[in-house]
């Protein structure tokens, strides 16, 4: 079962508005994820990978 706690698709699109006014370039994707909690610890990782 995956137990990841996903953010909602309002806050992403807020963060993302807050983004483009700032006028810098759209940052990769492991930078979103980590500036919304969204990452994965290695021992989450560890557990998928079994």
């Amino acid at each position: 079962m995956n137990t990841d706690k996903q953010p909602s698709k309002e806050s992403v699109r807020q963060w993302l508005r807050m983004q483009i006014a700032q006028r810098r370039p759209p940052p990769d994707p492991q930078e979103i994820r980590r500036e919304l909690g969204w990452e994965r610890t290695k021992v989450q990782l560890a557990k998928v990978k079994r």
